[in-house]
């Protein structure tokens, strides 16, 4: 069985970092001004040149997005940035419109391009014709299920193709979204969307405006815009047979906890997968391990012909059992202690758990003390605190803890 490529989203260098640390074949990010992902999910020229560099390495590749739906005002900055990226060793540019593939051939024809989800590359003849212009990849549409995948895969096996495995979902085609611009002038195409899928909806009568008919799910608002999030852990043999060459991870704007989580579930998976084959078996710890982070409820999307994409469950935003509680910044062998980058507020008598890449090592937070020596009670995110640990650890990895608040908010 070939094992396919994991792809994971990096946002900025830290979750880059954390990628790596728990087994990424490969990640993606955004370049700065021209990715779908505006600001907080984009890297300076810098940050993705040591990127890159730690990456490589590592032997982990990283593909830059610059699939934003270019305007003539983009030209620019991409007839600028695209000779910056091929000089750094992006592994290849991911593009969604064929502006941007005459300007990579212009400017660095020996960049590897792979084609955006929002180009919605739906059959067998648009694959070749992308093959046709010099395309190594394909991001498929996410429509598609995994019999139109497959045949696909079949009939074009000189085509790398890619799909989605794991995160959010968009209620519109292909991602091609236009709510977000005409709700708040914010364009999803170009990088900025503000989800007003996520939010709540009343339908009201003309005549009536203060008697709203709410069309049920729930006893307060419908959310037939706003998806449960994909999750294939449990498909993996059906995800594998389809032919695909990389499993895409959803969510640059997703916390590094987020990348710990997914990256670690799904690289012990497929290992299991590639390494007992008939005799593997999708584990419930994998299953539970990613209803500890932030989602919608899970669903395998259009991944099965007789399938749709869902709804969110009644009386869900965000479901989430355990948020982050800190990375590992030192440890201190001759102390036996740990230096622990505070996220979320901590106390003695707390009990943690820390994701290490093959494993879960549990902590109980019988004292903590600050940089200085003093002793503390409890902790809040920003501080620095060492914590007995009697075993060797990594830096960069990510603690976690129980959510406190009930749940049904964000990480």
């Amino acid at each position: 069985m070939r094992k396919p490529e994991l792809l994971i989203p990096a946002g900025n260098l830290e979750k880059l970092r954390t990628a790596l640390l728990y087994g990424a074949d490969a990640v993606y990010v955004g370049v700065a001004g021209l990715s779908l992902r505006a600001g907080s999910a984009e890297m300076s020229m810098a940050d993705l040149a040591a990127g890159v560099n730690e990456a490589h390495a590592k032997g982990v590749k990283v593909y830059a997005a610059a699939n934003t739906f270019a305007r003539n005002t983009d030209l620019e900055l991409a007839k600028k940035i695209i000779p910056e990226l091929a000089a750094i060793g992006i592994d290849a540019l991911i593009i969604s419109e064929p502006g941007m593939l005459r300007l990579i051939r212009n400017s660095a024809p020996q960049l590897p391009v792979h084609l955006s989800t929002q180009a919605n590359t739906t059959n067998i003849e648009a694959v070749r014709f992308w093959h046709d212009q010099g395309v190594k990849r394909i991001v498929l549409a996410r429509e598609l299920n995994l019999k139109e995948v497959g045949e696909i895969a079949t009939a074009v096996p000189e085509m790398e193709l890619e799909i989605f495995i794991h995160g959010a979902m968009c209620m519109a085609y292909s991602g091609r979204c236009y709510l977000s611009a005409f709700r708040n002038r914010r364009s999803a195409n170009e990088g900025d969307c503000s989800q007003p899928c996520r939010w709540e909806y009343l339908l009201h009568e003309s005549t009536r405006p203060d008697d709203p008919l709410i069309l049920r799910e729930d006893d307060r608002y419908s959310y037939l815009l706003s998806s449960k999030d994909l999750c294939l852990i449990e498909c993996l043999p059906d995800v594998l047979a389809s032919g695909v060459t990389s499993l895409k991870i959803e969510g640059r704007m997703k916390s590094t906890y987020y990348v710990a989580v997914v990256t670690r579930t799904y690289r012990q998976a497929l290992d299991a997968l590639t390494q007992q084959k008939e005799k593997y078996k999708c584990r419930q710890e994998w299953i539970d391990e990613l209803t500890k982070i932030s989602n919608r409820g899970y669903t395998t999307g259009f991944a099965f012909a007789e399938e749709k994409i869902n709804e969110t469950s009644q009386d869900v935003k965000y479901i989430q059992t355990h948020e982050p509680a800190g990375t590992v910044l030192q440890y201190n062998a001759a102390q036996k202690r740990i230096l622990l980058g505070v996220r979320n507020r901590l106390q003695t008598g707390g009990y943690l758990e820390l994701l290490l890449p093959d494993g879960i090592a549990t902590l109980t937070i019988t004292e903590m003390t600050d940089k200085n020596g003093n002793e503390l009670s409890e902790a809040h995110s920003g501080n620095e605190i060492y914590l007995p640990f009697d075993r060797q650890i990594p830096v960069g990895i990510l603690a976690r803890q129980t959510v406190k608040s009930g749940g049904n908010n964000p990480e």
